[in-house]
């Protein structure tokens, strides 16, 4: 399968200069800026908990000059509300096929796929990854996510893993 393709180990010092080329961040938002849990009443949808270091994470890209992008399958308002407060550059929500909007979001950012970063954790972010010039997940994400990641976190989705991405590429700068 073209798309579950394997990325070679890297060193750190190709890893360093994958992320010098980086101006945009998208991120995958359940499973990463959340823990994936999803909180439900009879209304719907009414909570998800985001975490601070995460919205740093942002912040920080922001002020280095990199844009942050969040793109979910999720039909979430509480993301959009989410992605204003923590002043991303962008927020999609409802994308059931995230790669169909990649080139949509380069020409928005007039960037190059190399110059994209992307974190994701499960298989709807696998076409994606894979146009990508330097991609993510977190300790915790789905196998085949592990194998096509440049840069696997330490820090398990909703706990840090997106902040500890974003310290990645901002100390190759």
């Amino acid at each position: 399968n073209k798309i579950q393709r394997h990325r070679v180990k890297m060193n750190k010092k190709q890893l360093q200069s994958k992320c010098k080329k980086i101006k945009l961040v998208i991120t995958d938002v359940d499973g990463v800026l959340t823990d994936g849990g999803m909180y439900y009443s009879e209304k719907g949808e009414l909570l998800k908990k985001f975490n601070t270091k995460d919205g740093m994470g942002v912040e920080l890209l922001h002020k280095a000059s990199i844009k942050t992008v969040f793109l979910t399958g999720e039909n979430s308002k509480i993301v959009k509300i989410r992605a204003k407060k923590v002043k991303a550059d962008d927020c999609h929500i409802n994308i059931k096929q995230k790669e169909k909007i990649f080139s949509e979001i380069c020409k928005k950012f007039n960037v190059k796929p190399f110059n994209v970063a992307y974190i994701g954790d499960d298989v709807n972010d696998l076409k994606i990854m894979s146009r990508v010039g330097l991609t993510a997940c977190p300790s915790d994400a789905q196998k085949q996510i592990k194998l096509i990641s440049d840069l696997k976190c330490e820090k398990e989705g909703g706990k840090g893993a997106f902040r500890e991405f974003a310290n990645v590429i901002l100390d190759s700068l």
